[in-house]
Parts: C-alpha cells; sequence; structure tokens
C-alpha cells in the first residue's frame, strides 16, 4: 500500500516527482519523500503527511539534480514513524541506494535474520531495507549481474523504483502483485504506480513494467530484463476493486470500467427491492453506477463527501477512522427521508465505519436500507502489501453474514460471489490473486512472519 515514481534526465525531476506523488497520494498517507540525484550530491526531503504538506517550493528547489525517486507510504510492514519514511536511503563505498518499495516481502525475516547473524546492522524495520543490504553487499561488478543476485533472493511482492547513483531501476516480482507502468516526457523515462500519475505530468504510457522484469535506465536508454522462471501471475484483485485510482490503467486495463462491471454483476446476482441506489463515496461510487444501470433504478448521491478528509480505510488507527467517517459523509435528508435505498459498497473490512454510516443514514430518514457489497466477504490476511494484518481485524472471518448485517444495522446484507467477481475482471481469473477471500495463498509467507502479522493489531 504504496505509491512509487521515479523519473531519469530530467531538468525538472524534482517537481515532476512531486506531481507524481500528489496523484499517487490515494496509495499512503502517512508520510511522503522524495530523494534527487545531480551526478555528485543526494538530496534527501522526507516527511511524515500528506504531499502537499510535506513539501514546499523551497523543499522542491534543495532537490536539485535530474533524476529523482518518490514514495507515498501507509505502513504494512514497519512501523508508522519517522525513520520508516521512503525512499530509503543509504551510503556505501561505491556511492548511493535509494529504494521505493511497494509490496510486502514474503521472506522478509528469514532473510534479514540471516543477514543479522552475519554481522548486518539495520537501522528500520521495513522490509525494504533488506533489499538494500543485498545490494550494497554483492561483490558483482556488472549492475545487472548486482541487481539480478539481489532480486533472486526476495520472495513475495514487490514493485520497486532504485536509485543506483545515476541508474535508475524499475522492476516487478514474478508474480506481479503490484501494478508499475513506464511512461516517457520530453525524452525522459518515467516509472509510477498508476497510470494517473504519468497523465497529470502529461506523460506518454509506453507500457507495464511486466512480472519478473527488471529495467535499467541510464543515460537516456533503457535496457531490459527478465532473469526470473516463468509462474503464475498473481495480480492483486483488491487494486480493481478499491485501492487503485478509477482513472487510472492497472494491469493495462481500466480501473473505472472494471468497477462498473463489478456493480453490473452485483445488480444480476444480488438485486434489491429499492427506490434509488446510491454509493458510498468515494469507495462504492462507480460499482453503484453499474448497479442503477443494471436494476434500471434512479442513481442518486445521498451523501456527500468532504474532500479535505482522507480515505478513511488507510488511516493507522481505529480512534482516527471513527473520528474521520463522522466529518467525511453528510446525507441530503430531502433525498433520503421515507425511502427503500440500496447503499453500494466496494468492500466491508471491520465493519465498524460500514456501522457508522448506516446509522447517519437512518437518522437522515431512510425508511429500508439495503446494502450491496462488490466482493466477496473479507476472510483472511493479506501478506502481500494490503492492511488486513490479522484475521482478528477481519468481520467476515469470524462472524456470519447475518451477523454482519445485524452489527451493521442494515435490513438486507449481500456480497458478489468470488465468481461473478472474477467474471466481471478484465483479464482471465488466473491471472489474480483471490487470497484474501478464500485462503489460497500463491506464496506461503514463512512462519515468522506470519505470526509477527497475526500478533500485529
Amino acid at each position: 500500500m504504496f505509491g512509487i515514481f521515479g523519473i531519469s534526465r530530467h531538468k525538472d525531476a524534482a517537481r515532476l516527482a512531486y506531481l507524481g506523488l500528489y496523484a499517487l497520494q490515494h496509495r499512503g498517507e502517512e508520510s511522503a519523500g522524495i530523494i534527487t540525484y545531480t551526478g555528485r550530491k543526494v538530496n534527501s526531503y522526507k516527511g511524515m503527511g500528506l504531499v502537499g504538506d510535506v513539501f514546499d517550493e523551497k523543499a522542491i528547489k534543495l532537490l536539485r539534480g535530474s533524476l529523482a525517486i518518490g514514495h507515498v507510504r501507509y505502513s504494512t510492514t514497519g512501523s508508522s514513524t519517522a525513520k520508516n519514511i521512503q525512499p530509503f536511503l543509504v551510503n556505501h563505498r561505491k556511492g548511493h541506494i535509494a529504494i521505493a518499495h511497494n509490496g510486502n516481502l514474503t521472506n522478509a525475516a528469514k532473510v534479514r535474520r540471516q543477514m543479522e547473524i552475519k554481522g548486518s546492522i539495520f537501522q528500520t524495520t521495513m522490509d525494504s531495507e533488506i533489499i538494500a543490504h543485498l545490494l550494497a553487499k554483492s561483490k558483482e561488478t556488472d549492475y545487472k549481474k548486482k541487481v539480478t543476485e539481489a532480486f533472486l533472493q526476495l520472495e513475495g511482492a514487490y514493485s520497486l523504483v532504485i536509485s543506483l547513483n545515476d541508474l535508475l531501476i524499475g522492476s516487478r516480482d514474478p508474480q506481479g502483485w503490484r501494478p508499475l507502468c513506464l511512461g516517457k516526457l520530453d525524452g525522459a523515462f518515467v516509472l509510477a504506480s498508476e497510470t494517473c500519475a504519468l497523465d497529470l505530468i502529461q506523460a506518454e504510457y509506453i507500457r507495464d513494467i511486466e512480472p519478473g522484469e527488471i529495467v535499467f535506465i541510464h543515460k537516456g536508454r533503457l535496457e531490459s530484463i527478465k532473469p526470473f522462471p516463468k509462474t503464475n501471475h498473481a495480480f492483486c484483485i483488491f487494486e480493481y476493486i478499491y485501492f487503485a485510482r478509477p482513472d487510472s490503467n492497472i494491469f493495462e486495463k481500466n480501473v473505472y470500467l472494471t468497477r462498473k462491471r463489478l456493480g453490473q454483476q452485483l445488480a444480476i446476482e444480488c438485486p434489491a427491492d429499492c427506490d434509488l441506489v446510491m454509493p458510498i463515496p468515494d469507495s462504492g461510487t462507480y460499482a453503484g453506477v453499474g448497479f442503477a444501470e443494471q436494476l434500471g433504478v434512479v442513481y442518486e448521491i445521498g451523501m456527500i463527501r468532504n474532500h479535505y478528509i482522507g480515505r478513511t480505510f488507510i488511516q493507522p488507527s481505529q480512534f482516527i477512522r471513527d473520528f474521520r467517517v463522522k466529518v467525511k459523509l453528510n446525507p441530503i435528508r430531502d433525498v433520503l427521508k421515507g425511502k427503500r435505498i440500496a447503499i453500494i459498497e466496494d468492500s466491508i473490512v471491520r465493519g465498524t465505519t460500514s456501522r457508522i454510516r448506516v446509522k447517519t443514514l437512518r437518522q437522515a430518514g431512510a425508511k429500508e436500507i439495503h446494502m450491496r457489497v462488490s466482493c466477496p466477504p473479507l476472510r483472511f490476511p493479506c501478506f502481500y502489501g494490503i492492511d488486513f494484518p490479522t484475521k482478528k481485524e477481519l468481520i467476515a472471518s469470524s462472524h456470519s453474514i447475518e451477523c454482519i448485517r445485524n452489527f451493521i444495522g442494515v435490513d438486507t446484507l449481500e456480497y458478489l460471489s468470488k465468481d461473478r467477481m472474477l467474471d466481471a475482471m478484465p483479464l482471465a481469473r488466473c491471472e489474480f490473486c483471490t487470497a484474501c477471500f478464500d485462503g489460497n495463498y500463491p506464496i506461503k509467507p514463512c512462519k515468522k512472519m506470519s505470526k509477527d502479522i497475526l500478533e500485529r493489531s
């Protein structure tokens, strides 16, 4: 649950990185950072908070250099502290290594323990720091061999943007869990988590970085290698359901159209007897369009979002989530009073957010509330970079749909089935990881990581 960005050989690299991170803000609201390189000097600026709060004009001017990498963070592995802000930067005998990482390494605890036994000293709790150690310790002199040697020791989910002095590297793990795309602007190559970042800076989209691919960008030239054995893909399906921006193309397909199809499938499988369909902004907005269109029922915006409040799901504590739910959305009473409404959600994680929203709709005068969810119940933790850290925090892991309905306070509650969800996807169903729904993990995490995640709550 991070956003990453990189650009090489552009005179306004820092400013473009800032804009790219601004477009990727939805992928992490805890911290932001940019590192630039002039050819002689590395410059770094990081801070806790939103991109617009961390950086100002003075900070951008300090970030000199034609190469820049940036990161927005929501912690999944490693605590939410200033020392864990990325990009992670180390200086070593041959220059600097700067890393921006999206994903989780499933063998992080094992590799870290092995390296500590051999004398490595870690400064953070991030799994991303392991990558820096592997690169710095490599005795390979050829940069392609050095990077390949390091990456072959990694397991799990990673999309990476790395700066090795004036070399910019982009890579995705062989399963391809997290998105990463390649673009070009004024002759400079650009790497970004989503195409919405390319759109904002008016860069041309070239293609996605392929699963298992490593690209090396140096002095305006791009080289690509694929050193990993071929394996089945495991694209994160939750990127389409919730996480990516609707105006992005990820895994080469449009997010908005996919969410609309999810809503259409939901209406076919789980129709509701209602007077109007309304989304919960902004999560259920696009599935709501498809649901209403398929049913032939009027689509209304029954709640207005305060756009100065961030995304509730990715807030780090329950207290902050609860507070933001109350100030984030305000109902339109004249639209809702006396009506039977179908509210569309993209997912239910803990259930507390939905409960507060339903209570608000009742107070606004809704006669009946029927909730429809555009994915199956979330029952299993994610080890690959989405913050479903424990079964304890997933209400569907220990409660029936009827219990969830009672807890949330709706008249009816239905979820889209796994088969219908996969039918709505723009790629073959075998391409996706659905472990958060069915527990079928493409890569098993090591036991220590499993324990750490199960204990973290």
